[in-house]
């Protein structure tokens, strides 16, 4: 299909934490937006933040994306999509609870798109995960590093055994996996119909700078809680330094991803991971101490010549096909601390 490169963009969930970014990412490249929320009360915000655009940012209300025809009135007259909406959290009990709103949020944006967009969406931008590409290995003593090739067959056969006994990440990586799954193969028994090409890109845990509406600690989302928990506050041992050994990415290049994902015509059809590299909750510790004295230091005894990581992503075809240029450490964890700062939180 061709490139979208200009027009306007479907983004739904867009006050989340990534969306947000994505809307800001297309707005500044020339698009316009229009972003879905579950609750009216979340539109003021959006508009305040958005306001130097004028008209090219508007808001509407989808209450529930797991209802059939959820998308149905959204989707009219875009010529892109980008479908950030999924729940990202670890406290499901049912697997379904976060399983069922994924794919079915997924799939109803593509119904959606098919029946009442069909003759002007060119694109539609899955915002998948690299949960969905990881499979956990057998042996953590061994370095793996995963491709596009790759599938998270594991969390999906763990949660269908398991149930409500498999472990709250799996649980999460199974959402991801099934629902990601489920577009490419509405797209397989629609590849007749479907006048739009689909873009999954793979991202690993997300940090950075939030634009999102937060005004405590407790509302960041749950991957900056976790930085914000482990790295500012100091709540961590030795060993939690030390752990996780898997890859990050700034939010500001997952949002730069999901605007050259339109882009980009050679990005059509691809599954695409996402990822600046690998870390240890050392690596931010000590960066965050660099930017300001407060923050505690990582710890002495974790050797970075030591550190393995076992789950590494293969971030060729972003570089290829997106031309990503992705930030270090060092300038996320400066942000985020600057930030942390500003809400006067430190």
């Amino acid at each position: 299909m061709p490139a979208v490169t200009k027009g306007k963009v479907l983004v739904s969930g867009c006050n989340g934490y990534l969306a947000v970014w994505v809307v800001k990412q297309l707005l500044e490249d020339g698009y316009a937006v229009r972003g879905t929320v579950r609750r009216d009360s979340a539109i003021p915000y959006l508009k305040n933040l958005f306001q130097s655009y004028g008209d090219r940012f508007e808001a509407v209300i989808v209450p529930d994306i797991t209802k059939e025809g959820a998308f149905d009135e959204a989707v009219k007259g875009v010529d892109a999509i980008e479908h950030t909406a999924s729940p990202f959290h670890l406290r499901a009990d049912d697997p379904q609870e976060i399983i069922g709103p994924a794919v079915a949020g997924t799939l109803g944006v593509l119904r959606s798109a098919l029946a009442l967009a069909n003759d002007t969406v060119r694109r539609v931008v899955i915002t998948s995960s690299c949960s969905a590409v990881l499979t956990e290995p057998s042996d953590r003593g061994v370095a793996r590093t995963f491709s596009e090739a790759d599938w998270n067959e594991f969390a999906v056969d763990d949660v269908a055994a398991h149930g409500r006994d498999a472990p709250a990440v799996q649980k999460y990586h199974a959402s991801k996996t099934l629902a990601e799954r489920a577009a490419w193969e509405f797209m397989q028994e629609h590849k007749g119909d479907a006048k739009f090409d689909v873009v999954a890109l793979n991202p690993p845990y997300v940090y950075g700078p939030w634009l999102n509406d937060v005004d405590k600690p407790e509302q960041l989302g749950t991957s900056m809680a976790m930085f914000y928990d482990v790295v500012v506050k100091g709540n961590r041992s030795p060993g939690v330094l030390a752990s996780e050994g898997q890859s990050w990415v700034d939010v500001r290049d997952v949002a730069v991803a999901h605007s050259r994902a339109l882009s980009r015509e050679e990005a059509g059809g691809e599954r695409i991971i996402i990822s600046s590299g690998p870390w240890v909750w050392d690596d931010f510790s000590n960066a965050a101490h660099k930017t300001d004295p407060r923050i505690p230091a990582g710890s002495s005894s974790v050797d970075p010549n030591k550190v393995l990581y076992y789950m590494l992503f293969d971030n060729s075809k972003s570089r290829r096909l997106l031309g990503l240029e992705y930030r270090d450490i060092e300038d996320c964890t400066r942000e985020c601390v600057a930030q942390v700062k500003a809400s006067g939180w430190l």
